[in-house]
């Protein structure tokens, strides 16, 4: 960037921007190269159809009601069943963007019509795991601050509940938020991250399944910032707690909010080698945890992409692009607001490689980046 802005080379080709760009999360191009015809943002997604009226939901606080709320242990089923949609929909943005705002209304009523303090924190903490879900669905769509809306009345709703799984479901939540903010907030992710961890730490030596699952995904969380830092060190370090955490965990346990479980460590450690930029680690960690099966459909097309970046980084272009195909068949909704596979398929379409370049073109189409 220096030798660009003292005159020594020219502006680079669009893939060093794309690289440069994601190395500095930099979210539109217009901002790194002064070019306004040039604004593509890579770290946003498309505004998805249904966001509006999610969006209402949330912001809607009325102040009367002209009916009684549903039962906290009905709205639970019905949070449960919106999770189970949402792992098994390749087009969970659509599902759940069409349960949500119903659930988020009637959630916010029970909360405000509970009675007494026991029903209130029951009602708290299906509330806080509401917002969960909503974040879920707002994260990389045009609206920054709806999405720290919802962190942020996750976390309260969570901490009024008292409830440890809720807490830290929150704090998973909000760290994410954070992290992925840029690096000028790497600090406020360890700090929530590393907290919710000492909160838990005097319940894990009893605890229930859920709650042990929602203490090893932090501890991922804390490797995952780590590995964006570069730490190496630190970074496997927390890899390897949370996988001694997995391993008290029944192998076939899947946590139904954060995918945590024995199943998702090969997931989590190519992760942690592309954050590290760690080509030849992250392909044999791909190889690795392809010998399991992620059961959530947007997780298995998220690990789809990190091994695509494993492989770009290796320098495996065209492995890059079949494995972006193949997280589009698991969860097309996920490449589509994905900024890496967008950042991928962006350079690949400019590929010398006549056939390489067709490949990406279609994909490109696939993901609204190109029209047809």
């Amino acid at each position: 960037m220096k030798q660009v802005e003292n005159g020594t080379i020219h502006t680079p080709a669009l893939p060093v921007i794309l690289r440069i760009a994601e190395l500095l999360r930099v979210r539109n191009l217009a901002d790194l190269t002064g070019d306004q015809s040039m604004s593509v943002d890579l770290f946003v997604g498309p505004g998805h159809p249904k966001l509006a009226a999610v969006k209402a939901a949330v912001d809607a606080f009325p102040l009367t009601a002209d009916r009684p709320a549903p039962p906290t242990l009905h709205l639970r089923h019905r949070l449960d069943r919106a999770w189970t949609a949402r792992h098994e929909a390749p087009n969970h943005r659509e599902v759940i963007g069409g349960l949500l705002p119903e659930l988020i209304r009637d959630a916010q009523l029970a909360a405000r019509q509970a009675e007494t303090g026991g029903d209130r924190r029951a009602a708290q903490a299906v509330l806080s795991e509401v917002y969960s879900l909503s974040q879920f669905f707002v994260a990389y769509q045009p609206d920054a601050a709806l999405l720290w809306r919802v962190a942020e009345r996750g976390m309260i709703a969570a901490q009024d509940s008292d409830d440890p799984h809720a807490i830290g479901v929150a704090a998973w939540l909000t760290a994410q938020a954070h992290r992925d903010s840029g690096p000028a907030h790497f600090d406020a992710a360890d700090a929530v991250t590393l907290d919710a961890l000492r909160y838990l730490e005097p319940h894990l030596p009893d605890a229930e399944d859920h709650v042990l699952a929602i203490a090893g995904a932090l501890q991922f969380e804390a490797g995952y910032t780590a590995a964006r830092r570069g730490e190496t060190g630190a970074a496997w370090g927390w890899w390897d707690k949370a996988e001694k955490t997995a391993r008290k965990l029944p192998s076939s346990y899947f946590h139904p909010v954060t995918s945590f479980g024995q199943a998702i460590m090969g997931a989590h450690a190519v992760t942690v080698a592309v954050e590290l930029h760690q080509g030849g680690e992250s392909v044999r960690q791909a190889a690795r945890a392809d010998k399991t099966v992620i059961r959530s459909r947007p997780r298995r097309a998220r690990h789809r992409i990190e091994e695509a970046r494993g492989y770009q980084l290796d320098g495996q272009p065209d492995t890059a692009l079949a494995t972006l195909d193949k997280a589009h068949e698991a969860a097309p909704e996920t490449i589509k607001y994905n900024g890496y596979a967008r950042r991928i398929v962006l350079e690949e379409t400019e590929a010398r490689n006549p056939e390489r370049r067709q490949r990406a073109s279609e994909l490109a189409v696939k993901l609204g980046l190109l029209a047809a």
